[in-house]
């Protein structure tokens, strides 16, 4: 196709039609044949004709008309021609009809447009002209495109109930063309389900409103101008609280005689939500009962005695109906048959009457001395068989091999005790100890007797609880040149340790104290994870130790000088005093609180010395013949032999490194303001220490938890973490401006710990009606996990929502002698005279260690004197919470399975500590 544009001059159409009205058609069809060949006899058809347009701002538009076949097109415009000079044409053939098709073009600017002023808008036609005629086009409107800035009408807020209806209203502003409009719902578009759009008013109707449509909602008005954006609209979908159904009515509160009985529902059907209405009405329902009271049995009077026997006795009887027992009631208590001897002249002996054979007086002489002499003797031979086998089992070697003993491999397991009523007790010990009486019963009874064939020694060692210390126990030979310090003890003239607890004089210090002997014990910080296993017969016999332990809660920057990258895991732990003197290592158990699951941390245990600079003791990683550490997921297990402070540190190998925080969230009422309400959100280390010392704070100001504590992961990426209020319902509460999102940078979570992390926010209600709260606490880190606490509470509520501790806090700090182990000392010494010398089939406590998957840093051991003995100390700190010797007894069953020898052992090289071992398997 070809076609050109032409620049020249045209002439006018009324010019043009009348040269054609005046030449003779036989003229012009000769001067016109060529012209005119190849089209055909019709008008102008328009290919092409103008449409409306928009002017944007200050861009003019064009408008395009396209016919065949025509000569010329030109365009009026409001009545008028369009200048000549202002049309663009383009001539061009169709290949496929040889016809010719016309292309003009004008352009129609904003100023045009205002300096028009007519009854109707600004309008161009196309006018196309051929030898047979002329055609006209539609007229095409040009209109200035504009969108006002403020909406006619903006949505506004609601609050509806569940399956409610939300009718959300938005009139546009005014704009040439009109605004379409789209809702937004938290800036994403809204979706067609379930949601009618009114065509009209363009308003959003919701006709179930779910708890999801909950949300801001915003009107967005566009066109080809610019896009407007309403207020935003808060809409609550609330939930009303409904009852559950009544429990069973509990049993009557006296088990005599007149008593109450209740039952309860809960707001919990539904629970409330977004500010719904609490329950009306009582969730305690109370009713009178009464209970039959039960009837003891009693005896009636006794019957006659009966005549005399042949075999010289009478009898007589009573019964249990004066009354009878009743609902429960106990049995009468005693015989119900009663006999004695008699010699009324009726009774024969030898066939003879008996005041034939001796006189009765005596006769009774005779038979009391006969079975005295009976009695005598028996007793006599009983406590001879008692006493030698007493004997004889004190004087036995422990060389038997106990593994070959049924009683150990069948005799450890998991036991209860049950008392006269049949109530089962199962027996754990965690980190406060049980009642005294009930594992005295465990250990001498459950336990013991069920290992018939051990045959040792059994020490009945009574416990000892201590809370206060005793204020003048020192060892024998050390109480002249020593004095009491507190708890320390020191030479004169010269400290040998001081406890650094007074670094921080603001913080409180939590300690234990206890006195211990050859029997050994326990000592435990109530609630803090720290506890001290001192052995059976690590102090010698005739000496007794004042003990104690001190927790601190230490800053990272305290070791920031020694390696940057290095922070606190667990608190400081002291314990003393320093010139404690023991046989065998302790045991002390510290939780920590990284996430050591991953192995991206590098651990150290490191020790505090006298210019208060730490320095490592070793790295749990490592093997050392001074110290043993065994890392669990969350506590850490120290062997020591050496008095003083104690604390574990890390180094993160990567990024991906991380410590566990606990999060929780206490409120209190506003002592300022009577309608205000604060919540407290806490990040500390998921140590209980760390938790002790923040519910501590809270009891004293008055605190409730709001929320069970969660644990999130803290990685070392570098990002801060955020903690964030949300969900509060806007019509019933308002919160201080700027203050919805709070931020902790990363140094302050990863390296202090000196004090816990606290934000808080600052609520009112409207009114004193309103008396729940509901909403959320986001705790997140930038690019981390992200922990959601959920806060449902009455404000007026006087008691706490959920308790501090799962358990009551602990008061009891230390138990000695044998009630303070699992394993008793008798099976104890068993076990370590037995593996302690390896034997022909290599049993030996290398291979105790192995099954206790206690395999690592071996030379350890080795250079114990008892090796043995030293890993049940180190079994007996891990099992100090399971209560249990499962298991142990698996372990022994296992190592009885054993058939061949071992063929390497482990020495003590404390010249050369990185030695290698052979193979334990």
């Amino acid at each position: 196709m070809m076609g050109h544009f032409s620049g020249g001059c045209y002439l006018s159409l009324g010019v043009l039609a009348l040269l054609a009205s005046r030449v003779p058609p036989t003229l012009a069809r000769g001067a016109r044949g060529e012209a005119l060949r190849g089209q055909s006899a019709a008008l102008p058809q328009f290919l092409e004709e103008p449409v409306d347009a928009y002017i944007v701002k200050s861009n003019p538009i064009k408008l395009r008309c396209q016919a065949q076949p025509a000569l010329q097109i030109f365009f009026k415009c409001n009545g008028e021609w369009v200048h000549q000079s202002q049309h663009m044409s383009q001539e061009h053939t169709d290949l496929g009809t040889g016809l010719k098709i016309r292309e003009v073009m004008i352009n129609v600017s904003r100023q045009q447009v205002e300096d028009f002023h007519g009854p109707e808008d600004y309008w161009c036609l196309c006018v196309a002209w051929s030898h047979l005629g002329t055609s006209k086009s539609r007229k095409a409107s040009v209109r200035i495109a504009y969108l006002r800035k403020n909406f006619e009408q903006d949505p506004q807020g609601v609050e509806v109930p569940l399956n409610g209806m939300i009718v959300l209203h938005c009139r546009p502003p005014e704009g040439v063309p009109v605004a379409e409009v789209e809702w937004l719902k938290n800036e994403e578009h809204v979706r067609d389900e379930g949601v009618v759009e009114r065509k009209g008013d363009h308003n959003l109707i919701i006709s179930e409103a779910r708890l999801s449509d909950s949300g801001n909602y915003t009107c967005v008005a566009s066109n080809i101008v610019a896009k407007r954006r309403s207020a935003t609209a808060a809409v609550v979908v609330y939930v009303n609280g409904g009852w559950s159904s009544w429990t069973d009515w509990a049993a009557c509160n006296v088990r005599c005689g007149r008593g109450l009985q209740k039952r309860t529902r809960t707001c919990t059907n539904p629970t409330p939500l977004n500010g719904g209405a609490f329950c009306e009405g009582m969730s305690v329902q109370k009713s009178t009962c009464n209970t039959l009271c039960p009837v003891d049995g009693g005896w009636s009077e006794w019957s006659e005695w009966s005549a005399c026997s042949v075999e010289c006795d009478r009898q007589r009887g009573r019964e249990c109906t004066a009354p009878e027992p009743k609902h429960g009631g106990l049995l009468c208590d005693g015989a119900a048959l009663a006999a004695e001897n008699c010699t009324g002249g009726l009774c024969t002996q030898n066939r003879k009457l008996l005041h034939d054979v001796k006189p009765q007086g005596v006769e009774g002489n005779s038979d009391v001395a006969l079975y005295s002499g009976l009695a005598a003797g028996v007793v006599t031979v009983v406590l001879l068989v008692v006493a030698v086998t007493l004997y004889r089992r004190s004087q036995s070697e422990y060389g038997v091999d106990v593994i070959d003993s049924s009683a150990l491999t069948g005799g450890f397991q998991s036991f209860s005790f049950k008392s006269s009523r049949q109530v089962s007790r199962t027996y754990t010990s965690p980190m406060c100890f049980q009642d005294s009486i009930d594992k005295e019963l465990m250990a001498e009874r459950s336990l013991l007797d069920e290992l018939p064939d051990l045959k040792v020694k059994e020490v009945a060692e009574r416990a000892e609880y201590h809370v206060m210390a005793h204020p003048q126990t020192f060892p024998r030979g050390l109480a002249p040149d020593y004095k009491a310090v507190g708890t320390t003890l020191s030479r004169r003239g010269k400290t040998l340790f001081a406890p650094q607890a007074s670094l921080h004089p603001g913080r409180p210090s939590h300690r234990a104290t206890a006195v211990f002997g050859h029997a050994g014990g326990r000592l435990v910080v109530p609630n803090a994870g720290i506890s001290l296993l001192v052995p059976h017969g690590g102090i010698a016999e005739d000496t007794t130790w004042e003990m104690y332990m001190i927790i601190s809660q230490e800053d990272s920057s305290a070791a920031a000088s020694e390696e940057d990258s290095e922070i606190f895991l667990s608190p400081a732990v002291t314990y003393g005093p320093p010139g404690l003197d023991l046989s065998c290592p302790i045991a002390m158990t510290v939780a920590h609180c990284a996430e050591v699951a991953a192995d991206n941390w590098s651990v150290r245990l490191k020790r505090q010395a006298q210019d208060n600079k730490w320095e490592e003791v070793m790295s749990v990683d490592e093997e050392s013949t001074f110290c043993y550490c065994l890392l669990e997921p969350k506590r850490c297990h120290v062997l020591l032999e050496q008095p003083g402070r104690y604390a574990l540190m890390g180094a993160p190998l990567s990024q991906e490194a991380a410590k566990r925080l606990r999060l929780a969230v206490f409120g209190s009422l506003d002592t300022s303001n009577s309608l205000g309400f604060t919540l407290r959100v806490y990040c500390v280390d998921d140590t209980p220490h760390a938790f002790q010392e923040v519910a501590a704070g809270e009891r004293g100001r008055g605190g409730r938890l709001l929320e069970e504590p969660k644990v999130m992961l803290f990685r070392g990426n570098t990002f801060s973490l955020q903690v964030s209020i949300q969900d509060v319902p806007q019509l019933l509460w308002s919160i201080k401006p700027f203050t919805t999102c709070q931020e902790f940078s990363f140094s302050q979570v990863w390296v202090s710990n000196q004090r816990p992390l606290q934000c808080a926010f600052s609520l009112e209600r409207y009114s004193h009606s309103s008396s729940q709260l509901s909403c959320k606490i986001s705790v997140r880190q930038v690019k981390g996990e992200e922990q959601i606490l959920q806060v449902y509470t009455s404000v007026e509520n006087e008691k706490a929502v959920v308790p501090f501790f799962t358990q009551s806090d602990c008061t009891v700090t230390s138990q000695t002698g044998s009630r303070a182990f699992k394993i008793p000392l008798s099976i104890r010494q068993r076990i370590s005279a037995t593996f302690d010398t390896a034997n022909a089939k290599g049993k030996d406590w290398q291979l105790l260690a192995q099954k206790l998957h206690i395999d690592r840093n071996l030379c350890y051991f080795a250079c114990q004197e008892s090796p043995s003995s030293v890993i049940l100390s180190l079994w007996e700190a891990q099992h100090q919470d399971s209560g249990d010797l499962d298991s142990l007894a698996s372990a022994l069953e296992e190592i009885s399975k054993v058939q061949s020898p071992r063929t390497g052992s482990v020495g003590c090289g404390r010249e050369e500590r990185d030695s290698e071992f052979t193979d334990l398997g």
